[in-house]
């Protein structure tokens, strides 16, 4: 009956340690996407990471926030501009972001981006959402910056 029992005990252990060891951590795959950003987008610099999210800068930006995975959406990436019309570096760099995250070709994503952002205006207002090539993008400005969140929902 012992040896049964510490066959059991021990077979017990063998798969606890086989389910930690088996599930890849979540900071992991976004820390590796940062790197992978940074090596792939001349002048990114990859800062702290705090609450889920990773801190990125480049001078065509003021801010540059890659958000991992959560329960609403698998990645996100939030850009924000000094200008209420940005640059076309920002484009760029934004279009180019998202292409390597997303894994979408950076025409598409250029596209969808300016196409956000030229969307503000009198007609749209100050906070535009739309959607594109199963990419959320939300915009909006103040009357001295511009921004742009762009995410793929968790069941896409």
């Amino acid at each position: 009956m012992t040896s049964l029992r510490r066959r059991l005990t021990a077979s017990f252990y063998l798969a606890a340690a086989t389910m930690l060891a088996s599930s890849p951590a979540l900071a992991d795959r976004c820390d590796d996407l940062a790197a992978q950003l940074r090596s792939q987008i001349d002048g990114l610099h990859v800062g702290k990471t705090a609450a889920n999210a990773i801190f990125l800068s480049h001078p065509a930006t003021t801010q540059l926030i890659l958000g991992c995975s959560n329960r609403k959406f698998t990645n996100e990436l939030i850009a924000g501009a000094d200008s209420r019309k940005p640059k076309p570096e920002f484009y760029d760099l934004v279009a180019r972001a998202s292409a390597i995250i997303f894994t979408i070709p950076i025409a598409d994503t250029l596209r969808g981006v300016t196409r956000c952002i030229k969307r503000m205006g009198l007609l749209h207002g100050d906070d535009v959402q739309t959607r594109y090539r199963r990419l959320n993008m939300h915009c909006t400005r103040t009357k001295t910056s511009a921004a742009i969140a762009v995410s793929r929902g968790r069941d896409e």
